[in-house]
């Protein structure tokens, strides 16, 4: 297997921060931190590329704040001077780990995402006759840095590079035992999360031969014809997380039924002919939208902002067959709300 050399430069020139600092202020650039970095953009790089290239660069600490969405979750804001570095490395890392993912993997991919996964997903509920499902217990807070770091070197030999990949990974989050987890905010974040699994992709395929498999994240579905070829499998996935990668696998996540019963996957509810948003994914969206009506309407969000919003949002119900609940919602919002649907 070839490890990849000579990547630290494409991490630390000047032209690589500053593309770097274009995609980390898309939609942000009215933030105070990104608006100040960009006012003195050559001078903030220039001062950047020293500290990269002497080895004094180091992360600043974290905002935290915590989301319902719907679950609650801790969120890790890095300063906007971090997010360009993490851009520059993610940019250098994501045709190295890509390179190395199967086809059933949908998270941080381009020409993947969450739709296709699910159209993915229902594909193979018209050809198999039970699905596997489950997913990990506190997954981003779980991840072993030396583990990662690991996988990292058998793909890199740059030590320039990994020395600077191993600070963002030692960056540790306040609530997580030393040594463990990656903060949920980092786009480094996601990329390492989304290959710290990708061992586990091949073992699924390649030893346990699955005929069909979907992964968003650490959301994972199998199909096959046999229920004992499942469950076989979800008992060898058990044992694969807990010695290799030192997780476990969530209390009650693991589910195995006929896919003509629905698999509830990413937000909605799969079947063979329709796609569904789930009770939880349409609580979500009304929810929200209401929320952003009621600011509207008391001054606090923009027209502008709530009709990009609420488009935003009705797109996501887009991905199943919801036409005429959108319609019948978006006419009278007011009548969902008080009656709980």
């Amino acid at each position: 297997m070839k490890r990849q050399g000579h990547l630290f430069e494409n991490v630390c020139s000047f032209q690589a921060l500053y593309e770097a600092s274009l995609r980390a202020a898309r939609g942000k650039k009215t933030k105070k931190s990104a608006a100040g970095f960009l006012y003195n953009l050559e001078g903030e790089i220039i001062a950047m590329e020293e500290e990269i290239r002497s080895g004094r660069w180091q992360p600043g600490p974290y905002r935290v704040f915590t989301v319902h969405d719907p679950k609650e979750r801790r969120i890790c804001a890095s300063d906007f001077r971090d997010r360009v570095v993490h851009h520059a490395v993610c940019e250098v890392l994501e045709p190295i780990f890509d390179r190395h993912y199967i086809t059933g993997v949908y998270a941080c991919r381009k020409g993947k995402g969450n739709h296709r996964a699910m159209s993915r997903a229902q594909a193979f509920t018209r050809k198999y006759d039970y699905f596997l499902k489950l997913d990990v217990h506190k997954f981003f807070d779980s991840i072993d840095h030396e583990i990662l770091k690991g996988q990292l070197r058998r793909k890199i030999k740059d030590e320039r590079f990994l020395h600077l990949t191993d600070r963002i990974i030692d960056h540790s989050v306040p609530w997580t035992e030393p040594g463990k987890g990656l903060p949920i905010g980092n786009l480094t974040s996601q990329h390492f999360a989304n290959y710290y699994l990708s061992g586990l992709d091949h073992f699924i395929k390649e030893h346990l031969r699955i005929p069909g498999y979907v992964r968003y994240m650490d959301d994972m579905v199998l199909f096959a014809d046999e229920k004992d070829t499942l469950w076989q499998a979800g008992a060898e996935i058990k044992a694969y997380l807990n010695h290799r990668l030192g997780l476990r696998i969530k209390e009650g996540s693991l589910i195995l039924a006929p896919v003509l019963q629905g698999l509830s996957f990413l937000g909605f509810r799969i079947f063979p002919g329709v796609i569904r948003i789930s009770r939880k994914g349409w609580r979500r969206f009304r929810r929200k939208t209401m929320g952003n009506m009621r600011r509207y309407e008391a001054g606090e969000m923009t027209e502008d902002a709530l009709v990009r919003s609420t488009a935003s949002l009705a797109g996501y119900l887009k991905y199943g067959d919801t036409r005429n609940l959108r319609a019948s919602f978006l006419e009278r919002p007011g009548a969902f709300e008080a009656t709980g649907v």
